[in-house]
């Protein structure tokens, strides 16, 4: 009865290989080009664009508010950056298509030949299968969730030995840049 069980469980275990072996042989073998292709689709290069535009404006926006900080009342440093916001909102949202699409427009001269020559194709298959794994994909919606409950426990814990250090150094880049700005 034992041999019969596992006899049938190994005709059973050939079976399955083989229509798994058939269903991929119909699709036929994936040339290392295609995988290329496929790594670069699931890898979205375009939020290396968005990365890139998304610095200067953020850099901008923390200037101008310590511009403002120091040389326009309260009122009107709010008012000020509601409108520097909407502006670099604006450029992003115009910009960020321009960017993203020269972005993947210069992958194929770029990133592709570098992932052929680097990576066998059984490397690119395991690349394939880590980018399209559930539970990666599982953690990357989850990343948010874990961002905002660490900074808000950071920021309630080290909100009372930073902040005075923070304020101390705005009043310290106001001193300079008042000392700075002829009168």
């Amino acid at each position: 009865m034992r041999k019969t069980i596992i006899a049938l469980s190994l005709i059973l275990a050939a079976g399955t290989a083989g229509a798994a072996g058939a269903a991929g042989s119909a699709a036929g073998p994936q040339t290392k080009n295609e995988l290329v292709q496929r790594v670069l689709q699931l890898w979205h290069v375009e939020a290396v664009g968005q990365a890139m535009l998304q610095a200067p404006v953020a850099d901008a926006l923390g200037q101008a508010r310590a511009v403002l900080q120091g040389r326009v009342p309260q009122d009107r440093q709010e008012a000020a950056m509601k409108e520097i916001s909407e502006d670099a909102r604006k450029f992003y949202e115009e910009n960020a298509p321009l960017v993203n699409g020269n972005a993947k427009a210069l992958t194929a001269s770029t990133v592709a030949p570098i992932l052929a020559e680097k990576f066998s194709e059984e490397e690119l298959r395991q690349i394939i299968a880590m980018l399209e794994s559930p539970v990666k994909k599982k953690f990357e919606s989850l990343v948010p969730q874990m961002q905002k409950a660490l900074g808000d426990k950071l920021a309630a814990d080290m909100r009372p030995t930073i902040e005075p250090k923070i304020e101390s150094l705005r009043q310290r880049i106001g001193m300079r840049l008042r000392a700075a700005v002829p009168q």
